[in-house]
């Protein structure tokens, strides 16, 4: 359960991180922006979850 929680929380901020850079290299309605900021609510989504 550790495990997979801590890599939950790692693949939260890689994402993030990646929709971030790419934001600040074009604008927030960059379909990969989108994209990725999509993914980063499944991901927070499925952690909310997983911490209940």
């Amino acid at each position: 359960m550790g495990t997979q929680f801590r890599r939950l929380k790692e693949e939260i901020e890689s994402c993030r991180d990646d929709m971030v850079r790419l934001a600040s290299d074009s604008t927030l309605a960059n379909h990969q922006v989108l994209e990725i900021s999509q993914r980063l609510d499944h991901l927070l989504n499925e952690f909310s979850h997983y911490k209940k």
